[in-house]
């Protein structure tokens, strides 16, 4: 059954839209009704509160409907848009790639909170696993004057970030590599980031739909005990972190006490931890 037609205002397709949503189990249906309907009716946030009871045009409502029902779903808004807000960017995302979210937003936090004396050096910065290039995108803004290289050993994810990069104006500043982060060489950086692959293998399939079926598991995937790849992390690290730097690690959020030990008995210090926007720990800052 349709939810739409020509006569709906945009008050009432975001009311269908949000019980829905609802009824779907959707975490924030008003607020993805909201960004869904400002897409298809291609209006911003203002024009919605400006004027509500404007009807929706007929090609807003077939817009509408498929996005509604791909949202119903569990398909992530972001997905279906193709884009994802992230620092100040605005991100395109694609399939078999992982959807940045904003706790990942922790690790800029902490780049800034440890290396904000040098934000107008010249750094250079590393992103381990980089997927759609959010992290290197968002330094490389933050950090004008540094360069950087983003490594993942997926395909779309080397071009995704290449596209990020490129659409975010970082072109001139930044690498792309499709490799194992252990196959770099004769290179060192001031700062090494990366959101690796951290959720243990058994948990995978009791993930909300958004992340199991449409993240890919390769960027989900941290074997059995979600910590295969801050292990590879370790070994790597040592030497490709010049003197000085630090390597800040995305984790989960029970994983600080066993991600610390893991790069302390590497040779590492711990330097500190940064809260995402829900409090927990979800950034550990490493140095030599």
């Amino acid at each position: 059954m349709s939810l739409f037609n020509a006569e709906t205002t945009r008050r009432e397709a975001m009311a269908a839209m949000a019980a829905a949503f609802r009824k779907a189990g959707v975490d924030d249906p008003a607020g993805d009704a909201r960004y869904l309907l400002c897409a298809a009716a291609e209006i911003d946030h203002a024009a919605l509160i400006r004027d509500p009871g404007a009807p929706l045009e007929e090609e807003a409502c077939g817009r509408l409907e498929e996005y509604a029902a791909r949202r119903v779903a569990r398909e992530p808004a972001t997905r279906i848009l193709g884009t994802r807000g992230f620092w100040s960017l605005d991100l395109a995302v694609a399939p078999d790639v992982l959807d940045p979210r904003p706790d990942s937003e922790a690790v800029i936090d902490a780049a800034l909170k440890f290396l904000g004396e040098r934000q107008n050096a010249p750094l250079a910065i590393a992103d381990l696993g980089s997927g759609s290039g959010a992290l290197l995108c968002a330094l490389l803004d933050v950090f004008e004057k540094a360069s950087g290289l983003a490594v993942d050993v997926s395909e779309a994810a080397r071009a995704l970030s290449a596209r990020n990069l490129a659409a975010c104006g970082f072109s001139a500043r930044a690498r792309v590599m499709c490799r194992d982060w252990s196959e770099i060489a004769g290179e060192t950086f001031d700062l090494i980031v990366s959101n690796p692959p951290y959720i243990p293998s058994g948990d995978i399939p009791g993930l909300d739909p958004e992340v199991r079926d449409h993240d890919p598991a390769l960027a989900l995937d941290g074997g059995a005990d979600g910590l295969a790849a801050f292990r590879s992390l370790a070994r790597v690290t040592p030497r490709l972190l010049a003197p000085g730097g630090i390597a800040i690690v995305e984790m989960g959020w029970d994983q600080r006490e066993r991600v610390e030990r893991i790069f302390t008995t590497a040779g590492f210090a711990v330097l500190g931890a940064q809260r995402d926007l829900g409090g927990i720990d979800r950034a550990l800052v490493v140095g030599r």
